[in-house]
């Protein structure tokens, strides 16, 4: 299973504060800019229509390819779209441009150029994200932080990923959250067209938009209620998958740190893993780290992990096959 991200996992709003100062004072660039976005609430969208008001055209993909690390602005047209993202994002001037210096995290070789392969692939799955996104009308976090998530991960008689459901507790920053915004990312060979969407408890289905290339599914859940700043809110949704291939894990990513999280992952009884462990990752393209051992229970059919406070970074349960 590739990275399943969800937008909404966050801390209380004066940690998000104090994380975007962190950021703005030593970068890098796309982790500074993709605080700030989130704390101003802004998809990318609504920032390209405010840019173009100012006469700056700047694409959606362009941008998303800024905030995950796979281009830098270089040119001077770009350049002057960070500075006008400084005040969009209503930032101290030239905080953005400084990250953009010699020596703040430029990458090696020619400008601007993805580093891997495999990197390459999930910043073209956070693309589509954005593109999928865009026209939504909602807040780049979905007005919402993570209190807890149980999720549970089922892996069929070939070794596919035959679906997944969550139980989700989260609270509202601000007033009006009425939604929330869920993505499923599939293993390779997944048709995302066949993925089916279901609203579990306290939601109902809204828009369903996927693209074909990265198998990337983004689901609208509407609430029962409208919530306002503060509210907590229980509600389950889940996707029907089985249409990808063979799957070796399942790993999701959190932006920021944020409430508990645990992860069961089932297997069917024809298709059971030699050895399932534990592991984190920095970022995407990073290797493995943490690794510890899970013991199966339930017939060994089941393992899990329970982290108390999520932090910055991807966790995951990975298994073998032979």
């Amino acid at each position: 299973m590739r990275q399943s991200t969800g937008p909404d996992t966050g801390p209380a709003e004066h940690v998000e504060a104090a994380e975007l100062a962190r950021l703005l004072h030593s970068g890098p660039f796309h982790l500074a800019l993709r605080a700030a976005l989130a704390a101003r609430g802004l998809p990318l969208h609504r920032v390209q229509h405010r840019l173009a008001s100012r006469g700056i055209k700047v694409g959606v993909t362009s941008l998303s390819y800024w905030q995950q690390g796979a281009r830098r602005p270089q040119r001077t047209e770009s350049l002057r779209a960070v500075r006008a993202l400084e005040q969009i994002l209503e930032l101290p001037a030239g905080s953005l441009v400084r990250l953009l210096a010699p020596g703040n995290g430029a990458p090696s070789g020619a400008a601007g150029r993805p580093a891997a392969r495999r990197y390459r692939s999930l910043v073209a799955a956070g693309a589509s994200v954005e593109e999928l996104l865009a026209g939504m009308e909602v807040p780049a976090d979905g007005g919402l932080h993570t209190v807890g998530h149980h999720e549970r991960v089922r892996i069929g008689p070939r070794g596919e990923l035959l679906g997944r459901d969550s139980a989700h507790v989260v609270r509202a920053h601000r007033d009006g959250v009425d939604r929330y915004l869920a993505i499923h990312h599939g293993d390779p060979g997944c048709d995302p067209s066949r993925v089916r969407v279901s609203a579990l408890e306290n939601c109902r289905p809204g828009r369903v938009r996927w693209d074909r290339t990265t198998g990337v599914v983004v689901a609208e859940l509407l609430f029962d209620a409208r919530l306002r700043r503060g509210d907590t809110y229980v509600f389950g949704y889940g996707f029907e998958d089985g249409t990808g291939g063979l799957s070796g894990e399942y790993v999701r990513g959190f932006s920021y740190a944020g409430g508990q999280y645990v992860l069961q992952v089932r297997f069917d009884e024809a298709a059971l893993p030699v050895r399932c462990r534990r592991f984190t990752r920095s970022a995407p393209d990073a290797p493995r780290g943490e690794l510890s051992e899970l013991t199966p229970n339930g017939l060994h059919r089941a393992v899990h992990l329970v982290e108390p406070g999520v932090r910055r970074g991807l966790l995951g349960i990975a298994w073998d096959w032979d």
